[in-house]
């Protein structure tokens, strides 16, 4: 089997069995560990005292001894993942990588509080979801927010992951993995992380791009005009603050017809960003419903392919 069926093992297990509990509580997850080694090299080479060109010197050596180190043990392990039965072993390996269940989830734990009009309930969801300030939001700003959650991470954790893992099999989809828990822990612009996490920003910028661009397709596919969300992509996507998450969150607008981005609030301040499809309506609770079933479709689509691809 090549490494479309492994991916299709992987995704079949996410479906089915997601990662159970039990399994966290006693193991906990492959993330956690990259989190681990990745928390303890910003405490060891992450120095407030240090200048700037040295923590950024620095945090490029945290990001090489991460992705080189899990990309050679990944690969050593599919080397020896020989036999009959080695596809099935990688893709069982393969498996933690990919969030295809739980992140329909995470979002429906936010959708039922805000259509049974539980505001707060519905902020304290989306605030395990997001890094903006929840605490003020109303309807639409939950709503906003949990959508373009669902789009982004429908690249990075579902789209992403499997597009690695289709090229290079193990070391793919752990190494991308690794990059992404990088930008997630170290690579945003805090005073602490402006320069230890320079690197591994750019680099999660550069491996999402491909992935952004499939997301934002797959939404407009299985929209229902897709022909108009297209446009829509072309002319606003490029307006995101972010040069991939504005791929699927305005493939997501545009096929719900709603608008998304826009002003924010974070604990550092309100982020006065640009609205993609700006004339579309605020989203609501009903339409927090139609993205989970955009999704749904989209993720219809994604298995159909993959599994043609394992066939061929």
């Amino acid at each position: 089997m090549g490494f479309a069926a492994v991916m299709l093992i992987a995704v079949a297990l996410d479906l089915v069995i997601g990662w159970p509990r039990r399994l966290y509580a006693a193991i906990g997850h492959p993330v956690t560990w990259f989190g681990a080694l990745i928390s303890a090299l910003d405490r060891r080479l992450n120095h407030d005292g240090d200048s700037f060109r040295r923590r950024k010197r620095l945090g490029v050596v945290a990001a090489i001894i991460c992705i080189a180190g899990i990309a050679a043990f990944a690969t050593l392990v599919q080397l020896l993942a020989s036999g009959p039965y080695g596809s099935v072993l990688l893709g069982i390996l393969c498996w933690p990588f990919i969030a295809m269940r739980s992140m329909y989830e995470h979002v429906a734990a936010v959708a039922n509080p805000l259509q049974r009009q539980d505001l707060p309930e519905a902020r304290h969801q989306v605030s395990m979801i997001v890094g903006r300030d929840t605490a003020l939001m109303d309807e639409a700003a939950v709503a906003r927010a949990a959508l373009e959650s669902l789009a982004e991470n429908t690249s990075d954790g579902v789209i992403a992951p499997l597009f690695w893992g289709l090229i290079f099999g193990l070391p793919g989809i752990a190494t991308y993995k690794m990059i992404n828990t990088l930008d997630s822990m170290i690579g945003h612009r805090s005073k602490r992380h402006e320069a230890f996490g320079w690197a591994s920003a750019r680099i999660d910028d550069l491996v999402n791009l491909p992935a952004s661009r499939l997301t934002g397709l797959l939404f407009a596919l299985a929209s229902r005009h897709p022909r108009a969300a297209l446009r829509i992509i072309r002319r606003d996507a490029r307006k995101h603050r972010s040069p991939n998450a504005g791929w699927p969150e305005t493939a997501m607008a545009a096929a719900l017809q709603v608008r998304l981005s826009g002003p924010r609030v974070y604990a550092e301040g309100i982020a006065n960003e640009p609205w993609v499809n700006a004339r579309g309506a605020d989203p609501d609770a009903r339409d927090l419903r139609r993205g989970l079933a955009l999704y749904a479709r989209a993720m219809i689509i994604g298995v159909a392919a993959l599994t043609g691809l394992a066939l061929i």
